[in-house]
C-alpha cells in the first residue's frame, strides 16, 4: 500500500510539474498584433505618432527592452520635427543599392526582386532571420519567347533573358 501511494504522488508530480512547464512556454509564443509571422509588429503604428510609439513601448508590445524603445521612439520624434525622418523611397534605394555587389544581370534581378517583396518569405527577424525566395526563369538561347506555367503559386515569377 505505501508503494502505491509514492508512484501516485510521484505521478501526480510529474503532472503537475509538466502541465506548468507546458503553460509557460505556451505563454511565451502567445503574440500581440495583427501579423503572427512578425510578433510586436503592430504595436508601433505607421503614423509616426511619438504618443502611442511611447504607449507601446510602455505596455511592452514591442520586441525591444522598455529603454530602447523609449530612446528610439524620442530619436524618431526629434528627426521627424526636424524634417530629416527618412521616407519609404529612402528605403527602398538603400535595400536595392544593396544589390548592386552582384556583377550579372540575372544575379541583380533576383536580389532586386526578393528586397522588393516578390515571391514568399519565410521566418521571422526574432527568430533568427528571414528566408526570401523567388522563382526565376531563364530562357532557354535562340528562343525568343517562352510559355511559363508556374508550379507553385507562391507569387510572381521574373524573366531573365538568357545570354
Amino acid at each position: 500500500m505505501k508503494k502505491t501511494d509514492r508512484s501516485l504522488k510521484s505521478m501526480l508530480s510529474f503532472g503537475a510539474a509538466a502541465l506548468l512547464a507546458v503553460g509557460a512556454a505556451t505563454a511565451q509564443v502567445a503574440t500581440t498584433g495583427s501579423d503572427a509571422s512578425f510578433p510586436g509588429a503592430s504595436a508601433i503604428d505607421s503614423s509616426g505618432s511619438f504618443r502611442s510609439e511611447m504607449q507601446a513601448c510602455m505596455s511592452g508590445q514591442t520586441q525591444q527592452d522598455r529603454d530602447t524603445c523609449m530612446k528610439e521612439a524620442r530619436n524618431a520624434a526629434a528627426e521627424k520635427n526636424r524634417g530629416r525622418l527618412e521616407t519609404y523611397g529612402a528605403n527602398e534605394q538603400h535595400a536595392t543599392a544593396r544589390c548592386d555587389v552582384h556583377t550579372t544581370a540575372e544575379d541583380r534581378a533576383a536580389c532586386q526582386a526578393r528586397v522588393m517583396g516578390m515571391g514568399s518569405v519565410d521566418g521571422s527577424v526574432a527568430g533568427g532571420g528571414l528566408i526570401r525566395e523567388v522563382e526565376t526563369v531563364v530562357m532557354p538561347s535562340g528562343q525568343n519567347s517562352i510559355t511559363v506555367e508556374p508550379q507553385t503559386e507562391a507569387g510572381p515569377i521574373v524573366l531573365v533573358p538568357s545570354r
